[in-house]
């Protein structure tokens, strides 16, 4: 089992930056992909980012203005958001998988494991 971990949450202003990290326990072959997933009150959990067997991969939301990593040797990830809108608001969960297929890194159900998520609120 893969315990995920997120932090840097909290309440932005619009054209702000924003950087948020995720720990894992611990980086296995079924926890070797990481993504970041939102969700906006009242409406459904969207895929941000995701980094995978070397390629990254974004949302068109988010396209030009975030930039995800993730770094094995400290079974660590991170997402840095800028240029923020206040439809950034929602809580990121950091979510982890094993190697994915190319079109697939947007679709929640293929993620195994998920953390708890971190508040993100961005005022105008």
């Amino acid at each position: 089992q893969v315990q995920l971990v997120e932090s840097g949450g909290g309440s932005m202003q619009a054209g702000g930056s924003l950087r948020l990290s995720c720990q894992a326990s611990a980086m296995t072959a079924s926890s070797s992909s990481m993504g970041w997933f939102r969700q906006a009150p009242g409406k459904e959990r969207e895929a941000v980012a995701a980094t995978s067997g070397g390629r990254v991969h974004y949302a068109e939301s988010v396209k030009g203005r975030a930039t995800v990593s993730q770094d094995p040797t400290k079974n660590t990830g991170s997402l840095q958001l800028d240029k923020l809108k206040p439809d950034d608001t929602g809580i990121y969960y950091c979510a982890a998988a094993g190697p994915l297929l190319r079109d697939s890194w947007n679709k929640k159900e293929i993620w195994k494991y998920w953390g708890q998520g971190t508040q993100v609120t961005v005022s105008s």
